[in-house]
């Protein structure tokens, strides 16, 4: 008796490709809508209004690709992105590091009160951003890291969820493997970075992306800590854009395309080793 599954009618799988692409479209379409005014005139944001894609309204007659270098060469834009650029780079080193050796101890070592410890790291999940938002601040203030990077990045450097997420992975590691290494003299340190982390590279590369994401958006903590130009990240530059534009919608939704194509460009670069670490990894139970 064969065990191959049964294949599915053609027209559930055509069902399912349609429901996919409704729902891809639906997902796309404020992305568009960015993207047309983006290119529209003042005037075209205001006569040529349309929320069908398919409609010529919808689109600008002729793209106006000015509008993207009036608005980097203006207010300082290009250098609040670069500064949102030094802040996720650091926060990504700090939290790449903090959360692999961390995962590493909860998955491959043994010593005392290890699974306490993790229970009290996962219960920090349930805490919400806003109640840790003034004690941190005052830490912050006294440690006086108000307008540096310091203070945009240390707070930042270890993440609960994203040691979990490791360490799920970790742990399906084989011990033989990591114990054959030991015999041979190798260190914890040597393990982590010559075998764990290569084959860990998909769970790595996820960890990566949400921190990019993550440090990249930012806006509540910035708001706060950053009171001059000097650190201001390009979320609170876009904050300010889309207060002082006033009506010219077509700059506030070039500002927010220039935000919002870094983060793109890593999730594009990324996308296959996400999807795998998220199919894969220890997640799932």
């Amino acid at each position: 008796m064969s065990n191959r599954p049964t294949p599915r009618p053609p027209l559930f799988t055509a069902l399912r490709y349609l429901a996919l692409g409704i729902g891809a479209f639906i997902a796309l379409l404020p992305f568009a809508y960015m993207i047309a005014n983006a290119l529209k005139t003042y005037s075209e944001t205001v006569t040529r209004v349309s929320p069908n894609p398919f409609s010529p309204e919808f689109w600008p007659a002729a793209p106006q690709w000015s509008n993207f270098s009036e608005v980097w060469l203006g207010d300082a834009f290009a250098h609040y992105f670069f500064n949102s650029f030094i802040i996720s780079l650091v926060t990504l080193c700090g939290s790449l590091a903090t959360s692999s050796l961390a995962a590493y101890a909860f998955a491959k070592l043994r010593f005392p009160g290890k699974e306490t410890i993790f229970s009290i790291f996962l219960l920090t999940l349930m805490i919400p951003e806003t109640v840790t938002l003034i004690p941190n601040f005052l830490v912050i203030s006294y440690l006086g890291w108000t307008d540096r990077l310091a203070g945009l990045t240390v707070p930042f450097l270890a993440s609960a969820f994203y040691i979990f997420l490791l360490r799920q992975f970790f742990r399906q590691i084989p011990d033989s493997l990591l114990e054959n290494a030991r015999m041979d003299g190798a260190s914890n340190l040597r393990i982590l970075w010559s075998i764990v982390a290569p084959i860990g590279q998909a769970p790595l590369f996820t960890v990566a992306f949400l921190d990019i994401a993550s440090s990249w958006n930012s806006l509540q903590w910035p708001l706060v800590v950053v009171q001059t130009p000097r650190w201001r990240p390009i979320t609170v530059g876009l904050a300010r854009l889309i207060s002082e534009a006033g009506p010219q919608i077509q700059l506030r939704m070039a500002g927010a395309l220039i935000s919002l194509a870094p983060v793109v460009a890593v999730y594009l670069v990324a996308q296959h080793q996400i999807v795998d670490s998220l199919s894969n990894s220890g997640i799932k139970g």
